[in-house]
């Protein structure tokens, strides 16, 4: 497979203004996240990335003393014949005052301990459970 499945998430004075963008809360921001993408399979995995990533530059910026006033993220990958992920790669542009160093610092700091980029590049297992039955 050669298409790639790519999402945008914002927040902050990042926010995306598409029409086809939807939002939802967001811990670390008043005005919520902005998050482009279809709901679908492959889009999804990669908002999960990007959207941890987001939550992330927040969380690492507030502890490092970095005020965002607006951060996105935007995950792409693919997938090959079997649907097995060939890997996914991500941006972020920030708008703050820090400098470029403490910006490259807190990408350093978010990469390293984002959880759900973490949980992909570990690999685990998925297994589904049967419902209960009601009775």
């Amino acid at each position: 497979m050669s298409e790639t499945y790519a999402v945008v998430v914002g927040a902050g004075d990042l926010r995306s203004s598409a029409p086809e963008a939807w939002s939802a809360p967001h811990r670390w921001s008043a005005e919520g996240v902005t998050v482009e993408a279809p709901f679908a399979g492959a889009h999804l995995l990669h908002v999960a990335a990007a959207g941890c990533v987001l939550n992330d530059l927040y969380r690492e910026a507030q502890a490092l003393g970095i005020e965002l006033r607006g951060a996105r993220v935007t995950a792409r990958g693919g997938f090959d014949d079997a649907w097995a992920s060939t890997g996914i790669t991500y941006t972020v542009a920030v708008e703050t005052s820090a400098s470029a160093d403490d910006v490259e610092h807190l990408l350093e700091v978010v990469d390293r301990v984002a959880e759900i980029p973490r949980a992909i590049r570990a690999g685990a297992p998925v297994e589904r459970e049967p419902a209960p039955q009601p009775t």
